[in-house]
């Protein structure tokens, strides 16, 4: 239960209100000890409550030391992309729905206008994208002294996006921080480890393994395509098939306008990418999770951050740049314990991912056909590559061969 995390009434009474009857995994984990002050360095799974696990304990914060002067924001939240700055705000508004604490969000692709009615607020929690706040703290519009607890989300993202630097400048602009945490899918890369050795004191670490009530049920496979037309006619049997919400995962944005204007002579959908007007953003995502529309065509600017429940699909029509995209793309399905399927198209020169997937997950990842649509060719053979041997081995070679001459 969450009253035995020692949170307010109020807080636990927002939570129950979400839905939530009992904390997950990390949120067990990490709230104690973020509550008692230590800085945080977690991983965890997608779909498991990772927000959740940094928002209470700065809200609770917040609460037991109410601010008795006007200023800033005392709490400032960094996340990589627009879609997840907004998605952390609404369930941060939720979570204090019954407080006096408020949260403003500022983000990339909106007016400058609008992010003055949002400063001008002073919001007490502030959730923000590092390239625009930034600009805000250049400006001298917005004021990092009062921050006191500061929280980097998905911050292997943030490095990927190469937010790295400005990320370094925000947080020695708030050097009078309490407290700092940051949450990674995973806490294994370079970058990660630096973030966590340069922004963090003596932080408690915790790399969460979803309970089997939280894992995605998400069931994976792929289709071997002969060519374009083969994997254009695989996508539309499965659109027109037991789709319920469907995110469809290209790789650029030429090929989803490819693919956007192939199946709109068939299918309602919506689409989503990097470059989008944050209006046009906003409304393709309020369609899709309405319901509106049940196909949903995007670039990887939605693989993170993005949550709508139940998704009962993912398919990716292009491969993704890397194993872990694929684990973070497939995640938008099967959330929070829920079932859900993800599938891959492939063709003959993406066909390597087949084994670096297996092998990233630890999990099956088998072929399947369907009737009418079974693969003309066989899968390629992948050869193995053999290690060049060490100068040192050449030169023992070359030495026991000059013995042997002799």
């Amino acid at each position: 239960m969450f009253s035995q995390l020692e949170l307010d009434d109020e807080l636990c009474r927002a939570v129950a209100e979400m839905g939530y009857a009992n904390p997950t995994s990390i949120q067990q984990l990490v709230i104690p000890d973020a509550m008692e002050g230590y800085d945080i360095l977690a991983s965890a799974p997608t779909g498991t409550g990772k927000t959740a696990a940094f928002l209470l304990p700065v809200c609770q914060y917040l609460l037991d030391h109410p601010k008795h002067t006007e200023g800033s924001a005392r709490a400032l939240i960094l996340v990589p992309t627009r879609e997840l700055a907004n998605q952390v705000a609404e369930q941060a508004q939720a979570i204090i729905k019954y407080t006096d604490l408020s949260c403003g969000v500022i983000t990339g692709g909106i007016n400058y206008g609008t992010d003055r009615a949002v400063l001008e607020q002073r919001p007490d929690i502030m959730v923000a994208t590092p390239g625009r706040l930034f600009e805000h703290i250049e400006k001298e519009t917005f004021d990092c002294r009062d921050i006191e607890s500061l929280v980097l989300d998905e911050a292997d993202r943030m490095l990927d996006m190469g937010f790295s630097s400005v990320v370094y400048q925000i947080a020695a602009e708030a050097r009078w921080r309490k407290q700092s945490m940051l949450f990674s899918a995973t806490l294994e890369g370079r970058g990660v480890r630096e973030f966590s050795r340069d922004l963090l004191n003596e932080p408690k670490t915790f790399d969460a393994n979803a309970s089997r009530k939280e894992k995605a049920k998400t069931l994976q496979w792929y289709h071997l395509c002969d060519d374009l037309a083969h994997k254009d006619a695989l996508l539309e049997h499965h659109l027109q098939h037991s789709i319920e919400s469907c995110i469809v995962f290209v790789k650029t944005r030429e090929r989803l306008h490819a693919l956007k204007d192939k199946l709109m002579k068939q299918f309602s959908l919506a689409y989503l990418q990097g470059d989008m007007p944050q209006d046009k953003r906003n409304a393709a995502l309020a369609s899709f999770k309405s319901g509106d529309v049940k196909i949903l065509i995007a670039t990887d600017v939605a693989a993170r951050g993005i949550d709508v429940p139940n998704v009962s699909h993912v398919i990716n029509y292009d491969m993704p740049r890397g194993a872990d995209v694929y684990v973070h793309r497939i995640g938008r399905t099967g959330r929070a314990g829920a079932k859900g399927i993800a599938i891959s198209l492939i063709e003959a020169h993406d066909y390597i991912w087949v084994g670096k997937i297996q092998r990233y997950t630890s999990e099956s990842f088998k072929p399947r056909v369907i009737d009418g649509l079974k693969p003309k060719h066989k899968a390629p053979k992948l050869v193995k590559k053999t290690k060049p041997k060490s100068k040192a081995k050449r030169k023992s070679k070359a030495s026991s061969t000059k013995k042997r001459n002799r």
